[in-house]
């Protein structure tokens, strides 16, 4: 999420992958991909900029994680003990994949 501040003064946070498009007209004009639009203070190239450094701030963040030594089973109890990836009954009936860290050898 990146913080901006519309034209009229409060601050929000906005998920930047739901951006279309951005005007400067000359105020800076957001379009999301669902047609609402948000005129915010920030210039366009200050929106680049925290849109840039977001992202950047993800990859960065999924670098920090060590894959080799994750756990990517969806059961609690290992990955040997019933269940699969595919399994929609694995993890507690939710079909959901929890990354678990693993202390590494």
């Amino acid at each position: 999420m990146i913080i901006l501040t519309r034209l009229n003064g409060p601050a929000f946070a906005l998920n930047p992958d739901l951006i279309e498009r951005a005007d400067s007209t000359p105020d800076t004009v957001l379009t999301l991909v669902d047609g609402t639009k948000y005129v915010v203070v920030e210039s366009l190239t200050e929106l680049i900029a925290r849109i840039r450094w977001f992202r950047a701030s993800v990859i960065a963040a999924a670098g920090a994680f060590d894959v080799a030594n994750l756990d990517l089973s969806p059961n609690p109890d290992g990955p040997n003990s019933g269940g699969g990836l595919n399994s929609p009954t694995s993890g507690g009936g939710s079909g959901a994949l929890t990354l678990v860290p693993t202390s590494g050898d």
